[in-house]
């Protein structure tokens, strides 16, 4: 049996290259080196790995980190049974031991003395120490670490140490031009071109905002959420609304602005 199985991507993820990302991060896995993707919520980033993954033929074992996440969540613990104790490998474990791609999403949202276990697997000595399990585990040929983050909201208390920032290769994502950025929401969406093309001007609006009100402008996986909405129905005003205006701010001043920039693209 497939220890990876259902990590195995079956379908082609949608992406759509905005430079030479696709040949660096090709370089960067076939010198198994650890790459560290940076750039703001829903631009691409997890899509992008997702992608990688399917392209390279590799299971892609993703982990969305937190602040309660433990050590032993992402190396792996003893469960207690009936029989007796067993080990039950950690995600990280899994895709090292068998050679995944372990993508650990928003690194800095967990604790720096979790992150610490992935310094041994990410410089020349490849391998993983299970402490209360007493082994250690040399990283399969295939495997590759990958993390994420925003860099827009960092901090003093959720950074990366700099002894873990130059373990990684990294990439610098935002989103992508205006153009490109109406392809993608026609492929996710089914949407018309001229419609997305409205859709993304009113998200240009709105990051111009960003720092001026707003903390985190529309993102690339709201506008999609727009288009399918449209797509089932919901007038494209309302749905403007609902899926790009409403979860970003509460603001009323914030959100009259984006109300007016709706109907003046949309009419």
């Amino acid at each position: 049996m497939d220890p990876l199985h259902d990590w195995r991507l079956t379908a082609e993820p949608h992406y759509r290259p905005q430079g030479n990302e696709v040949a660096l991060y090709e370089a960067a896995y076939a010198a198994r080196l650890p790459v560290m993707l940076k750039g703001p919520t829903g631009c691409g980033k997890s899509r992008f790995v997702e992608f990688m993954a399917w392209r390279l033929g590799r299971p892609l074992v993703t982990v969305a980190c937190n602040e309660d996440m433990t050590a032993a969540d992402l190396v792996g613990r003893f469960l207690l049974e009936p029989t007796g104790t067993r080990w039950q490998d950690g995600p990280l474990t899994l895709a090292a031991r068998h050679g995944g791609i372990c993508y650990l999403d928003e690194v800095v949202e967990a604790r720096q003395d979790t992150t610490v276990v992935i310094h041994a697997l990410t410089d020349h000595r490849r391998c993983l120490p299970l402490d209360k399990k007493g082994e250690l585990v040399r990283a399969h040929p295939d495997f590759q670490l990958v993390i994420s983050y925003n860099p827009g909201y960092q901090s003093l208390m959720k950074d990366l140490k700099p002894s873990t920032r130059q373990r990684f290769t990294a990439f610098d994502f935002d989103y992508p031009p205006p153009a490109l950025e109406a392809q993608v929401l026609v492929a996710e969406s089914g949407l018309d071109a001229a419609l997305a093309a409205r859709l993304v001007e009113i998200a240009q609006a709105a990051r111009r905002l960003k720092g001026h009100g707003l903390a985190e402008g529309i993102s690339t996986r709201l506008l999609v959420n727009a288009g399918q909405l449209i797509a089932h129905g919901v007038a494209p005003r309302e749905a403007a609304r609902m899926a790009m205006v409403c979860p970003i701010t509460d603001d009323a001043d914030i959100r009259e602005s984006l109300d007016h920039a709706i109907d003046a693209v949309l009419g």
